[in-house]
């Protein structure tokens, strides 16, 4: 059964950095998208990133773009989301989700693409 795993959440000031880890289980890596979702309190869950099945294409929301960088070690079967010049409008739960792809070279960021998911991780970015 395939489980996703993801940590590195905290509290950080704003302007701070953090980098989320999703570990996949029980199947490799090698032949699914990621992507990272959040939701904050009272709103939907959004995609944040994306990564296709090498790596080799990434997409970015319009308010992480610049900011934020996803990446993958399908050695150590896990995915990457380095987190920098944090905002409070950053705060939420992530989420990493996997979508089996028989394409290299795309990923979604629509939620009901993907199958897989984690149990989440919190990020608040607070003074």
């Amino acid at each position: 059964q395939l489980q996703l795993v993801e940590s590195g959440g905290g509290l950080v000031q704003p302007g701070g950095s953090l980098r989320l880890s999703c570990a996949m289980s029980s199947v490799t890596l090698d032949y699914y998208a990621i992507g990272w979702f959040r939701q904050a309190p009272g709103k939907e869950r959004e995609g944040v990133s994306c990564i296709s099945v090498g790596g080799g294409y990434t997409k970015y929301a319009d308010s992480v773009k610049g900011r934020f960088t996803i990446s993958r070690d399908n050695g150590k079967n896990t995915v990457y989301l380095q987190m920098n010049s944090l905002s409070p409008e950053d705060t939420g739960v992530y989420y990493c989700a996997a979508e089996r792809m028989e394409l290299a070279y795309v990923c979604y960021d629509k939620a009901r693409r993907y199958d897989y998911w984690g149990q989440g991780t919190q990020v608040t970015v607070s003074s």
